[in-house]
């Protein structure tokens, strides 16, 4: 990252796909970016303003110091606040496994850091960041946690057992997620298959079943869509990447 311009992210809304380009972004007031993907990891971090992401990890209402890590593959939307925003995106390698969403106590010292080293800012971010627990808004988020921790959970019963319509919470969650709960149901079970394929060396039969597919060709198929390749293709991907990453520091 040779400086910090502002990179305007615009262009998001108006496909599926987009490229988590490094530096500081900024967003118009009230700016909206429909779901879309970033198929790289990168971490998010609000320097400015305040914004709501609704996406494969749930929920998020984030504001001046807050961070949010997306993993490989994850798609959302963002509905920015009255003021806009402004954001530091840094580039993550390897498998993040630190949490998703935080806080940094000195959002001005990462931007110094990244000026220099964007991985050690990374590094500084991992060693600093403190955990938080969103704040669940409505029933939509209470619903999201639902599904990313039960692949089977059965909507209809659950809009029984929380007293709404069933067209009532397809409706609504859609508003706030950009997809229904069946759709956000398959992409958390997709999600869940691709971070055990990359991360383990589990048969892929054994993954299949315990993300909550019909068979190991069921797995394939959603994995594919996702990631454009085959579980054993991402696999070995993975692994050729974790290899390459440097052990010694390029920023010296």
């Amino acid at each position: 990252m040779r400086d910090l311009e502002p990179i305007s992210h615009g262009a998001c809304s108006g496909g599926p796909l987009c490229a988590a380009a490094a530096g500081r972004t900024r967003h118009a007031a009230k700016q909206f970016l429909h779901r879309h993907r970033h198929d790289t990891a990168y971490a998010a971090v609000v320097l400015k303003g305040s914004y709501v992401e609704a996406g494969d990890t749930g929920r998020h209402c984030v504001t001046e110091g807050d961070v949010i890590v997306h993993r490989d593959y994850e798609s959302h939307l963002n509905r920015f606040g009255p003021n806009g925003a402004e954001v530091l995106v840094l580039p993550i390698a390897g498998n993040w496994n630190e949490p998703i969403f935080g806080q940094f106590d000195n959002p001005d010292y990462i931007v110094r850091l990244a000026e220099r080293c964007p991985r050690r800012a990374v590094s500084a971010l991992l060693s600093r960041l403190k955990a938080r627990q969103p704040m669940f808004a409505d029933w939509p988020d209470f619903l999201a946690a639902d599904l990313i921790a039960d692949s089977e959970l059965c909507i209809t019963q659950w809009a029984q057992r929380h007293q709404i319509h069933p067209g009532s919470v397809s409706r609504g969650f859609r508003q706030q997620f950009g997809l229904t709960p069946a759709g956000f149901r398959c992409a958390a079970r997709a999600q869940r298959a691709v971070r055990a394929v990359a991360g383990s060396q589990i048969p892929l039969a054994e993954i299949a079943l315990s993300a909550g597919f019909a068979d190991q060709a069921h797995m394939g198929n959603a994995i594919r869509r996702l990631t454009g390749v085959s579980p054993t293709a991402l696999r070995r991907r993975s692994r050729q990447l974790s290899e390459q990453l440097p052990m010694d520091d390029p920023c010296e």
